[in-house]
């Protein structure tokens, strides 16, 4: 490429990365506020999240747009295309999240007037923190390009996992208690998945990020195992094949030809 095309290629991939980390924050603020909705029953919140997505996804249409534009006009390659296609999946993360989070306040509105026990209460703001926290740093990763950070959110979507576990497991006993009714209950434990999702597509990020970085993914390493055990039933059944063929010409048995070579 001449150098101005070049530099005017670097200038769409800076303004792709600004609309990305854009995104990013905007999904991130949504875990607060559904938060806030789901805690404080607060109807009128609870609808300006909801309509809010809109504007969430009016950026992830145009980050794909952009991303589609780049590929078509500039052709990338190496680096630059990994950073494209990269980008792309993590939009889809990012906006994913926010719908997760117009689901938690869908659920206040349909849990309206109901009061949640103090424990389920601190777990659900603990859930939402750290929910929050796996966004933030998976966006620090994208505006790093660091592959370490983005490696690392595996380790700290753990945290998330446990308080998941935790909360299924005290709504069940506040429901055995006679704190919630059944509805109340179902809805708080497909809340904490909602949670959970969302740690889930921090992670699926940091992926992307150590893809852009270093052009690997951890599916990667299995696809090339499967294709180790794939070579080795084929090496294995070549080996028992020429075994089979020995015996048959030496008029043996395979279990014949076996013994000898034993």
């Amino acid at each position: 490429m001449p150098n101005d095309y070049r530099k005017s290629f670097h200038d769409d991939l800076n303004e792709l990365k600004a609309g990305v980390l854009h995104l990013a924050a905007m999904a991130t603020e949504t875990v607060a506020q559904a938060t806030e909705v789901l805690l404080t029953g607060d109807m009128e919140g609870a609808a300006r999240l909801i309509e809010g997505d809109d504007a969430l996804d009016e950026v992830s249409v145009d980050i794909d747009e952009r991303c589609f534009r780049l590929l078509a006009r500039q052709a990338p390659v190496a680096g630059d295309l990994r950073a494209i296609v990269a980008t792309m999946r993590i939009n889809s993360d990012l906006e994913r999240s926010g719908d997760l989070m117009v689901n938690v306040a869908k659920a206040a509105r349909r849990m309206y007037g109901v009061e949640i026990p103090p424990r389920l209460r601190g777990l659900l703001q603990d859930m939402s923190y750290e929910a929050g926290r796996l966004l933030r740093l998976a966006g620090d990763a994208y505006s790093e390009n660091s592959g370490a950070l983005g490696d690392a959110l595996h380790d700290v979507d753990d945290r998330l996992d446990a308080l998941q576990r935790e909360m299924v497991l005290a709504v069940f006993e506040s429901h055995a208690k006679g704190e919630i009714d059944v509805s109340v209950a179902v809805q708080l434990a497909v809340i904490s998945r909602y949670y959970e999702r969302v740690g889930d597509h921090a992670v699926n990020m940091g992926e992307r990020v150590l893809f852009m970085a270093e052009g690997s993914l951890p599916e990667h390493n299995g696809a090339a195992r499967a294709r180790a055990r794939r070579e080795a039933r084929v090496a294995g059944a070549t080996d028992a094949a020429g075994i089979d063929a020995a015996a048959g010409a030496d008029g043996a048995t395979a279990a014949d030809v076996g013994a000898k070579t034993g």
